[in-house]
């Protein structure tokens, strides 16, 4: 019989750290006390790249906080005799957003479309009326531009910063920057797109079902080479049982 996780334990997939916890959130605000650190969001996928990315596959290594976003992660956690739910990345990105606007957090926003930055920002505004906005800068920045923002959002000192760079460069970006920072960072992909309103999130039956790879392929067909990590990866983790 599988077990049921009572605390944090670090395991491994595919050689990829994965935190075992009962509550993802509570995890995230635990960390946040004791200084913060990266927050990594594991799917079959980004599994697959960290294999054959040094960089990317260090980054994950030395997050803080591991969660198990893929349905393809659970599975093979699962087979380890882990019992725990999938944790979607963009559902604790959210509710931290909502915690931060309760407690008074400082949060910075950085990637996406200089578009859907705009309407995200007024959107949380709108929604989120309690929220600490202190930094916010679109992904799409000249390479100069890139050593100031990061000074600018380092000295902004946010509690909570959410990045939506694409994997790997979100995850290898955070990890690049002075470990004098604070708070909490996350990559979260494409969320900014389904806040902002310029994209929908898979029905949740689709959710349910641990097919919202399939929706996603079907909004963007030219991610069919990327979604051969799937079967790599689950060939994978039979192989290594």
């Amino acid at each position: 019989m599988a077990a049921t996780a009572t605390e944090a334990l670090r395991t491994r997939v595919l050689g990829m750290p994965v935190d075992v916890c009962p509550d993802v959130f509570e995890a995230a605000c635990v960390l946040h006390g004791r200084g913060g650190g990266q927050v990594v969001t594991l799917n079959a996928e980004m599994t697959m790249a960290a294999l054959a990315d040094p960089n990317l596959g260090a980054a994950i290594e030395a997050a803080r906080l591991v969660i198990p976003d893929g349905a393809g992660v659970v599975w093979a956690l699962g087979r380890q005799g882990f019992r725990v739910r999938r944790a979607p990345g963009i559902e604790l990105a959210h509710r931290l957003l909502e915690h931060a606007a309760e407690a008074g957090w400082r949060v910075a926003l950085v990637g996406a479309s200089p578009e859907v930055m705009a309407r995200l920002t007024a959107r949380l505004r709108q929604e989120l009326p309690g929220l600490r906005l202190v930094f916010s800068a679109h992904g799409y920045q000249p390479a100069e531009a890139w050593p100031a923002l990061e000074r600018q959002i380092i000295s902004a000192r946010p509690d909570l910063v959410l990045v939506a760079l694409g994997v790997p460069r979100q995850e290898t970006w955070i990890s690049g920057l002075p470990q004098r920072r604070s708070g909490l960072w996350m990559g979260v992909g494409g969320s900014f797109d389904v806040w902002a309103g310029t994209k929908k999130r898979a029905p949740r039956w689709m959710g349910a079902l641990n097919v919202e790879w399939l929706y996603r392929l079907l909004q963007e067909p030219h991610r069919w080479r990327r979604m051969l990590a799937l079967p790599q990866f689950a060939l994978a983790v039979l192989k290594n049982g």
